[in-house]
C-alpha cells in the first residue's frame, strides 16, 4: 500500500433530498361537472446510503468528496399520480468502516459485510396531495402538504482494518519482514525507524488451502497514546484484530520491559485490547544459539505463549503459523 493511497478517515457534509410537495388538483372531465380532489403525493427525497464493498481497502475515493448531495423528490400531479422519488446516493466503503456524527462523535453504525447497506442520511418524506384531505364536510380541499425538508449533517467515516492477526511492536522489530516472508504482501522494508507509515494487509497461506489475514501496524513507541511518534492514528486498526502478535527483536535490551511498554500503550488507548489473545514472537533469532535462547526465555513473561523466529532464515515460521492458527480457532 502506498502511503498516499491509504486513507482511513474522511469527513464530509451529507445532505439528503427534500420530499416533493403534494398536489392540489381537481378532476376535470367531460360529463363530470363536479369532479372531486385527485391531487397526488410528492415523491420521497433521495437517501444517502453507505454500502459495504469487499473490493475496497481504503477511503481514498471519498477523500475529496466534501459534499454528498441527494436529489429531491418531484411534486405530485393530478389523477392521484405520485411524484418521482429523488435518486439515492450510494457510498461504497471497505469492510470495517464506522460512521460517526461529526458534531457529537456518536457512533451510528459499522459496515462488516459485503453488500451490507445502511441509510446514513434519510431523505425527506413527500407531502400528501389534497386527495387525502377530502371529508364529508370538506369535499373540495384547496390545500396539500409541502414535502419534508432534507437533512444536512457532517459525518465522519473511519476505517478499522479487519484482520485475524495484528502485528504489534516497536519500530524495526521485523514486522514488515515477517509479513513479506509469509504472505504475498510487499510492505516497505528498511533499516530505519518508522519504515511502515501505513497499515499493510497480507493473506497468509496455511495447510489444506486454508488462510488467515495478517495486518502490519506502524510501529508503536512509548508515549504513543499521548501522541509521540505516529501517535494513536493507527492504533484503531488493532481493535479489529482477533489475535495480537507481539514482536520484539532478540537484540532488545529487555524483552520483558518492551513487552510491558507495548501493553501499557494499548491499555491507555483502549483497555479492552488487553482482553484479546496474545502471542509473543522473538524476532531475529538467527543470531542466537540454543543455549542463548534458553537463557533469554527466563525473562519472558509467563502469561503469554512465545516462540523464537527469524523471517530471514525462515526459522520456526511454520510453527508460528500453527500457533496463530490454533489461537484463532481456539
Amino acid at each position: 500500500m502506498a502511503d498516499s493511497n491509504f486513507i482511513d478517515y474522511v469527513k464530509f457534509c451529507s445532505r439528503s433530498g427534500a420530499g416533493g410537495a403534494g398536489s392540489v388538483h381537481f378532476r376535470r372531465e367531460k360529463h363530470v361537472p363536479k369532479g372531486g380532489p385527485d391531487g397526488g403525493d410528492g415523491g420521497r427525497g433521495g437517501h444517502i446510503i453507505v454500502r459495504g464493498n469487499a473490493q475496497h481497502w481504503t477511503l481514498l475515493h471519498l477523500k475529496y468528496k466534501k459534499h454528498v448531495i441527494a436529489e429531491s423528490g418531484r411534486g405530485g400531479e393530478g389523477g392521484r399520480r405520485t411524484g418521482a422519488e429523488g435518486k439515492d446516493v450510494y457510498l461504497d466503503v471497505p469492510l470495517g468502516t464506522i460512521a460517526k456524527d461529526a458534531e457529537t462523535g456518536e457512533k451510528r453504525f459499522e459496515i462488516t459485510e459485503d453488500g451490507q447497506e445502511v441509510i446514513l442520511t434519510l431523505g425527506g418524506r413527500g407531502g400528501l396531495g389534497n386527495d387525502h384531505f377530502k371529508t364529508a364536510t370538506n369535499q373540495a380541499p384547496h390545500f396539500a402538504q409541502t414535502g419534508e425538508a432534507g437533512i444536512e449533517e457532517w459525518i465522519i467515516l473511519e476505517l478499522k482494518l479487519l484482520a485475524d492477526v495484528g502485528l504489534v511492536g516497536f519500530p524495526n522489530a521485523g514486522k514488515s519482514t515477517l509479513l513479506a516472508s509469509i504472505s504475498a504482501a510487499r510492505p516497505e522494508i528498511g533499516d530505519y525507524p518508522f519504515t511502515t507509515l501505513v497499515p499493510n494487509l497480507g493473506v497468509v497461506s496455511y495447510r489444506n488451502d486454508q488462510s488467515f489475514v495478517m495486518a502490519d501496524i506502524p510501529g508503536i513507541i512509548e508515549g504513543a497514546a499521548e501522541g509521540r511518534g505516529l501517535g494513536i492514528r493507527f492504533l484503531r486498526h488493532i481493535e479489529r484484530n482477533s489475535i495480537l502478535l507481539f514482536m520484539i527483536p532478540a537484540d532488545a535490551t529487555s524483552i520483558e520491559e518492551q513487552y510491558r511498554i507495548l501493553l501499557g500503550e494499548l491499555e491507555k488507548y483502549n483497555p479492552e485490547l488487553l482482553d484479546k489473545k496474545r502471542i509473543l514472537a522473538i524476532s531475529k533469532a538467527d543470531m542466537l544459539d540454543a543455549e542463548l535462547m534458553k537463557e533469554m526465555a527466563q525473562e519472558i513473561p509467563k502469561d503469554i505463549p512465545y516462540i523464537f523466529i527469524s523471517a530471514v532464515s525462515q526459522y520456526n515460521l511454520d510453527k508460528l503459523k500453527d500457533l496463530v492458527w490454533q489461537a484463532i480457532h481456539a
